[in-house]
């Protein structure tokens, strides 16, 4: 064989073993290519276990709405939409939880989800305003009572809850998962104006506040986190909040924010868990704090 012969198969060779090569990295995927990176740590939807309250019940239902409806039904709709997203997603062990009856609603609810040993707690509530904001109007031929001064979500958390570390890091995934779906908090409760009704607003970004006196908050043992998903009292949100797109948009909000907190209770680590912005599962992740952690950790089983 030729001198230039075995140059030549030695460049065949030569090209054989780079394209390979280039293969093998392309199918490996370059990260500037935008290929799947390492994860956080992930939920095992399955094994995670979340109670849905529906604020009120059928006797004490709460508020009245600009068009005469009681708040106990909307929360029973957004709770079945929630729990629907919820067990659709994996979240199989998702408690929707109904108290019928007036009298002690709210211990029997503690007393309820305690014997559970769930992992969260989610209470859906909508709002109105104090009666000094009220006015009348009619609708249908009927006069009812109205507030378009204020509208927006509120979320809450108890102080005194045994976990409020966890409680807080919950509130605040869901009212960014909120946020990034467009949805805007009502700040008007750190308003003096609000009287007893006053509430600490611990984290401004995402809206939620301290309502440390709530029984349901704070007497419960695992972490707990109050919604309220909209005000039901102004007129024009009262619509809003009857529609499907709207429930259907806080449902992917709390599942997104039920998986973040997921990752990081069922990981226990100071690995970067789930930090949603967007409105998939697949956002990116943020650290879990040491406080979360250990709150999550030791809760009774």
């Amino acid at each position: 064989m030729s001198c230039f012969a075995r140059i030549a198969m030695l460049g065949v060779a030569l090209s054989a073993v780079l394209l390979g090569s280039s293969g093998y990295e392309s199918a490996q995927g370059d990260p500037a290519d935008g290929a799947p990176k390492a994860t956080g740590p992930t939920c095992d939807r399955s094994a995670f276990r979340l109670i849905l309250d529906v604020g009120h019940t059928p006797k004490v239902f709460g508020a009245t709405s600009a068009r005469g409806q009681h708040e106990f039904d909307f929360n029973l709709r957004l709770a079945k939409v929630i729990h629907q997203k919820l067990v659709a997603g994996g979240f199989a062990k998702t408690v929707l939880m109904v108290t019928e009856g007036s009298g002690r609603g709210l211990d029997q609810r503690v007393a309820r989800a305690n014997k559970t040993a769930a992992d969260l707690y989610l209470s859906i509530h909508h709002d109105s305003v104090p009666d000094r904001f009220l006015g009348v109007w009619m609708f249908e031929g009927r006069q009812h009572i109205f507030s378009d001064r204020f509208k927006g979500h509120s979320i809450f958390v108890s102080h005194q809850n045994s976990h409020f570390a966890a409680s807080l890091q919950f509130g605040k995934m869901l009212g960014q998962q909120l946020k990034a779906r467009g949805l805007q908090y009502t700040p008007h409760y750190t308003e003096k104006f609000m009287g007893h009704r006053q509430r600490q607003l611990v984290d401004a970004e995402t809206g939620v506040y301290r309502y440390d006196q709530l029984i349901v908050l704070k007497d419960t043992h695992m972490p707990a986190v109050l919604l309220e998903a909209g005000s039901i009292i102004n007129r024009d949100e009262e619509m809003v909040m009857e529609t499907r797109e709207r429930q259907g948009v806080i449902a992917a909000a709390v599942t997104d924010a039920v998986d973040a907190f997921c990752a990081a209770h069922q990981s226990g680590s100071p690995e970067r868990v789930a930090h949603h912005t967007g409105a998939s599962s697949g956002s990116r992740r943020a650290a879990a704090p040491a406080s979360l952690r250990a709150s999550i950790l030791a809760r009774p089983r």
